[in-house]
């Protein structure tokens, strides 16, 4: 449960960032502002999710939300530019928000495999048949 509290904690700093942003200005960009409000509400989706459903599931979605969130920023970063917004590695909200994001994908990974190695396998999951049981 450790894991999938601090990958929470981790979902909803970059939630807040992007929100804060968002606030700030980033709305009124015509792509990235409306992927600047989906990245907010999908954070506090995910993070509620994690601290609720106990499936492998949702840390997996919050190791998505770090590396497609991160990914998003370093291609803004690049020369070509994220739908025309060039941005740069400057300013605390960036770090911030770029730690929290790494966060979320290594934790949210390490949970998924952790919990994946963990829960019972049923025989249709293995791809055995299950036995008959005697009357």
């Amino acid at each position: 449960m450790t894991r999938r509290l601090i990958a929470a904690a981790a979902v909803l700093v970059s939630a807040y960032v992007h929100l804060h942003l968002w606030l700030d200005g980033m709305r009124h960009l015509n792509v990235v502002g409306p992927a600047f409000m989906v990245n907010t509400v999908a954070g506090v989706v995910i993070a509620g999710l994690l601290v609720t459903w106990k499936s492998w599931v949702a840390p997996l979605l919050a190791a998505g939300f770090g590396l497609s969130t991160l990914g998003a920023f370093t291609i803004a970063t690049t020369g070509l530019g994220l739908f025309g917004d060039h941005e740069k590695w400057q300013g605390p909200y960036v770090w911030v928000a770029a730690a929290a994001e790494l966060v979320a994908l290594v934790v949210g990974l390490s949970a998924v495999v952790s919990e994946r190695r963990t829960t019972p396998q049923t025989a249709a999951a293995t791809g055995r048949r299950a036995q008959p049981t005697a009357p």
